[in-house]
């Protein structure tokens, strides 16, 4: 019987020669050979024993994955998700907001066409009650009635009826313009304030910045038009609106004037949305510039050779016409060139929504001079 005996020094030859002669001559020696470690497994591949690597930063006892194993994911793409400035384009998230700018912009001139047919009716039916008291003779008899009433009032009581009085000829002392451009105002003021408050903040970004990349992108198309964080950017917007907004009145009427507001800042935000969603600069955005452009195109498209002049330099002056392509040109060069100062895709959008309904006859047009946001005569 032969034995076979590996040893760790290997598989000797000459021994295996030895032992063949042996066993041909009828000896059975015991022989001891070692066989290679490939050869006790069937020469299969010896599995590795997983190395313990250090990590540059961390404690001694901490592994990870080996130098070739780093270098391999360093050199590997990622395929991870995008980051936030290089969002997929998905247009398909831009049609309920589209969906939102038709039906609110139909139902605000429809509305605003109720509206003033209602206020002129109403103003008929005045002048004709007035005229029926002065026909009756009764302004005499009411003039006695108030006299006796305010005989016996207290004098606490008199001076708060002076004060409303004095607030009320303030009031009526301005143009309808003018206190539109106050309630709109006083709107955004209530707005700067809120975003001072820091509990409000998480309720102020969802709801009054516009962001195509946001859950909440219909409702702060409307609500953004009135929101500001800087005081000079409310600023500079409303003295523009405040300049403009006897022009624009005049041109439209209140009814008319505060539907066109409001839905130009909805179609530039929808502007806006376009083009952050095709160049994939999702970020978020905010300010009434939008709807000013559109009051500012619509003035001067009306009025294309009235003055105009800077506030800082008044010996220099211009006509409204070329302020407003000088003004176009900038946002469109600075679409282009993809600053961020401005939102310049709605300033762009406020503007061609402000010069199209120009081009009809909207009323007679004004004579003189005006100024606008940082011009005046």
């Amino acid at each position: 019987m032969l034995m076979i005996i590996a040893t760790p020094q290997g598989l000797d030859v000459h021994r295996i020669v030895a032992a063949r002669n042996l066993l041909n001559r009828g000896a059975w020696p015991v022989l001891r050979f070692t066989l290679h470690p490939q050869q006790r497994c069937g020469f299969r591949k010896e599995v590795r024993k997983p190395e313990t690597w250090k990590r540059d930063r961390g404690s001694p006892g901490e592994t990870g994955p080996p130098p070739s194993e780093v270098a391999r994911k360093a050199v590997t793409p990622k395929t991870g998700p995008p980051p936030p400035g290089a969002a997929p384009r998905r247009t398909g998230k831009l049609f309920k907001p589209l969906m939102f700018t038709i039906g609110f912009t139909g139902c605000s001139f429809g509305a605003a066409a109720i509206l003033q047919y209602e206020s002129l009716k109403s103003r008929v039916q005045t002048a004709r009650d007035e005229a029926e008291v002065e026909k009756n003779g009764k302004a005499s008899q009411d003039m006695t009635h108030w006299h006796n009433w305010w005989n016996q009032l207290t004098d606490f009581q008199k001076q708060v009826i002076l004060l409303m009085s004095f607030v009320d000829d303030f009031w009526n002392s301005l143009t309808e313009g003018q206190q539109m451009a106050t309630g709109i105002i006083a709107v955004n003021a209530v707005v700067l304030c809120c975003w001072r408050i820091p509990s409000m903040q998480r309720s102020m970004l969802k709801y009054f910045t516009a962001n195509p990349a946001s859950k909440t992108r219909c409702l702060p198309m409307l609500l953004s038009t009135f929101s500001h964080y800087s005081i000079i950017h409310m600023a500079a917007n409303m003295y523009v609106l405040w300049t403009f907004s006897s022009s624009i009145v005049s041109l439209l009427g209140k009814e008319q004037f505060l539907a066109v507001y409001l839905s130009a800042g909805v179609i530039s935000t929808m502007v806006s949305y376009v083009c952050k969603t095709a160049t994939g600069r999702l970020h978020p955005s905010l300010g009434a510039s939008g709807a000013i452009m559109t009051v500012l195109a619509a003035v001067c498209t009306k009025m294309p050779e009235a003055k105009l002049g800077i506030i800082l330099l008044p010996m220099v002056s211009f006509t409204a016409g070329n302020a407003l392509k000088a003004i176009v040109a900038m946002d469109a060069a600075g679409l282009i060139m993809g600053w961020r100062l401005f939102d310049h895709a709605a300033r762009l959008g406020g503007a061609l929504f402000g010069v199209l309904p120009s081009c009809h006859q909207m009323g007679e047009p004004l004579s003189g001079t005006m100024s606008s946001g940082l011009w005046s005569d």
